[in-house]
């Protein structure tokens, strides 16, 4: 299982990742807007819809500076800022202003969205602690005063889930039901981890476990916003076994949480394996795209349908490799030493990924 497998990522990442920077992330000023009040959070919106009470974020009414990236983890949550892209009329995509206009292989912070209809807005994440949520709701405010009615959680994992601590009651939290489930028995193990990976100093001990409003099962659900419908899918295990996919037909628009990390040449994270599950369901996803159809993974800008590729590549030879270093009778460490993929290297994670995670996992399922 994920703790027990991983070390903590503090170690496998001192490479000072977390100073990049690029200035223009869109490569375009007119789609991609700064967090409004990036150095102080929402007051819920100063504007409402006429007749409509104020929807107020009570988390949100203070002060909350932006720090300087910590080089000793991957990125560092309270020096993260948010820019959000319109993907199409009222949705939208909410990714780290680091985001570079190509792939280098660097770690990023979650990316999510929010889909706003006539009736209301949908969240997609929730992000890890309450100054990241608080962007959130400011970059929501920047676009309509309508109110926050849903959000909905990818996976259980805390840099998309443990926003919801600060929500409003009225905001209805969506998960998988197997999501609920794992948050439920393994919070303060998930809590202990992240903050681990994180640090014990970006707001991770005031988050506490919220029991979702809505547990989605297999069949999956969907909310009809007015004009528009979103829709939260599962296909199968991505990275967990409540992944959750969100797909908004009129728009095209999909978001794969962390089945899909990023582009290429980032890999697949197995952190409790099942390779050839993982390569099933991520198959199934990008079959089932339209060809136009805009991808939000769970740690980068919008892609397209052909993101999926690297990784189902990779997946592909990780698993005949491994089996054919167990056919030989090699050992796990043996299988490590000569599964090197060296023609997949590039992203900044490769050694921790690969070769402490995605190989031993996928050795001890042969």
């Amino acid at each position: 299982m994920r703790h027990a497998a991983i070390t903590s990522l503090v170690l496998a990442t001192g490479l000072g990742l977390g100073a990049c920077a690029t200035d223009d992330p869109s490569g375009d000023d007119d789609t991609a807007s700064d967090a409004t009040g990036s150095d102080g959070g929402s007051d819920g919106g100063s504007e409402t819809t006429a007749g409509a009470a104020e929807q107020v974020f009570a988390a949100c009414d203070e002060d909350f500076p932006t720090e300087e990236p910590n080089p000793m983890y991957a990125w560092t949550p309270n020096a993260i800022e948010l820019v959000s892209q319109e993907l199409a009329p009222g949705v939208f995509a909410f990714y780290d202003v680091n985001a570079p206009d190509g792939p280098d292989g660097r770690p990023l912070a979650t990316s999510g969205g929010f889909v706003i209809g006539d009736e209301g807005v949908v969240l997609v994440e929730t992000m890890i602690n309450r100054r990241l949520l608080c962007q959130v709701i400011d970059l929501v405010r920047a676009e309509t005063s309508a109110p926050i009615t849903h959000a909905i959680n990818t996976s259980f994992h805390g840099d998309h889930s443990y926003g919801n601590a600060f929500l409003p009651e009225e905001v209805e939290i969506v998960q998988h039901e197997r999501t609920a489930a794992y948050i439920a028995a393994n919070f303060e193990a998930d809590r202990e981890f992240m903050t681990a990976n994180f640090g014990a100093d970006q707001g991770l001990d005031e988050v506490v476990p919220v029991a979702p409003d809505i547990a989605v099962d297999d069949e999956g659900w969907s909310i009809d916003l007015g004009g528009v419908t979103v829709e939260a899918r599962f296909y199968g295990f991505g990275q967990t076994e409540g992944d959750l996919f969100v797909w908004v037909p009129e728009a095209q628009v999909l978001w794969t949480g962390n089945a899909l990390v990023n582009e290429a040449p980032t890999l697949p994270w197995l952190l409790d394996g099942h390779a050839h599950e993982v390569e099933a369901t991520l198959a199934l996803v990008q079959a089932e795209l339209p060809a136009g159809a805009t991808v939000v993974p769970g740690h980068g800008p919008p892609l397209t349908r052909d993101a999926f590729d690297w990784g189902l590549d990779y997946l592909a030879v990780l698993q005949e490799q491994v089996a054919a270093a167990v056919e030989q009778g090699l050992t796990v460490d043996e299988t490590v030493a000569t599964v090197t993929l060296d023609e997949f290297r590039g992203y900044a994670l490769f050694d921790w990924i690969h070769s402490a995670i995605n190989v031993p996992n996928t050795y001890a399922e042969q």
